[in-house]
């Protein structure tokens, strides 16, 4: 299954990133090298959302990953979601039946 993990972000997200980056992308890296985080990243102009996406069968995943991310613990992000995504076009997807 696929999920997304969406950010809402503060508006004074980019001055405040600097001293929490390190520690929030190595959290990334940790996600994708076990395979479950897929993509990741900030949507620009403006820098009000990040997405991710998530190949897994187990959304808990993502919302630990969510609960312990400096972003989410020191309020960069504003608000989070998990949703699932029905993507029916892509590497490893199965075309939709009929």
């Amino acid at each position: 299954m696929f999920w997304l993990l969406l950010y809402d972000l503060a508006d004074d997200y980019l001055e405040r990133r600097p001293p929490l980056r390190s520690v929030h992308l190595a959290l990334a890296k940790a996600a994708h090298a076990s395979g479950a985080l897929v993509y990741a990243g900030a949507l620009d102009d403006p820098a009000d959302r990040a997405v991710f996406v998530w190949h897994t069968d187990d959304p808990t995943v993502i919302e630990e990953f969510a609960r312990h991310d400096p972003y989410v613990e020191e309020g960069l992000v504003t608000s989070w979601q998990v949703r699932r995504w029905n993507a029916v076009i892509g590497p490893d997807i199965e075309p939709p039946a009929g």
